[in-house]
């Protein structure tokens, strides 16, 4: 109770604070800076609040920061870590990852950032992404849905109140589906994605972020957020293996799939 306490004094404290500065500095509420050309989310969250202050109270806002935090955090963070690890385990992907980084990403000067338009165009990247969260989805089971009234899906036949689990990984790793479900392949995705690296909404054989009206919401955001942090530990750093000895690949479930060894 007491953590739940703080964190909600943290996220009430974290909007007052924005919604404070919009009102003394030069920041507009819909979370553009003229000095700087940046929004911030919370602001953005405000400007909708002006819009709609009965729907989109304090709690509602806080609400949606939680969200964010805790359900893209872990996901995203494991994402990256198994990513990096399958590319250690075959450096010619790495190697293939950093030359198209290099051909397509102009970095002036130490300190310059890589932005999610810097990714757009980056396809071999998205490749290792999509591949990454084939092999290892971060919810491997999805997230379980409840039937609220008897019906009929794909000829079977659904009570009311059952709970149903997709298994994700067991559909990515199907060799009807893929061949070699086991390797780690990103060629595999090569004229498979769009821009952004979502695979389109027509195929039911990759399932990372569900499908349809209940799909994960923030599947753009966190393509983005992958994307731009392994670009940035690409470039940035040197990466082999430590020896000869593989980067050990055993899973750890705790809600999301993890390792059970952290890189």
């Amino acid at each position: 109770m007491k953590i739940h306490e703080d964190r909600d004094n943290s996220l009430q404290n974290l909007i007052d604070e924005a919604r404070s500065s919009s009102t003394h500095d030069d920041d507009k509420l819909d979370g553009t800076n003229p000095s700087s050309g940046l929004k911030t989310v919370v602001k953005i969250l405000l400007s909708l609040q002006e819009d709609d202050p009965e729907y989109y109270n304090d709690d509602i806002l806080k609400g949606i920061l939680l969200t964010m935090l805790s359900a893209g955090t872990h996901t995203s963070a494991h994402t990256m870590e198994w990513a990096m690890s399958y590319m250690l385990n075959h450096p010619e992907v790495l190697e293939k990852a950093k030359t198209e980084l290099e051909n397509n990403i102009n970095i002036q000067q130490p300190g310059d950032l890589i932005t999610d338009t810097s990714i757009v165009n980056l396809t071999y990247l998205h490749c290792i992404i999509n591949e990454t969260l084939r092999l290892s989805p971060p919810a491997p089971t999805l997230v379980p849905h409840y039937s609220s009234e008897d019906g009929t899906i794909g000829g079977f036949r659904i009570r009311k109140g059952t709970t149903l689990m997709v298994n994700a990984r067991a559909i990515h790793r199907n060799p009807n589906v893929w061949k070699e479900p086991d390797k780690f392949i990103p060629e595999r995705f090569e004229g498979f994605d769009d821009p952004g690296g979502i695979i389109h909404e027509g195929s039911s054989k990759f399932l990372p972020f569900g499908k349809g009206r209940r799909a994960c919401p923030g599947a753009a955001m966190a393509m983005r957020l992958v994307g731009m942090t392994l670009a940035g530990l690409i470039m940035n750093f040197e990466w082999k293996r430590i020896g000869t000895e593989m980067v050990d690949l055993e899973e750890k479930l705790e809600g999301t799939l993890g390792k059970s060894k952290p890189l």
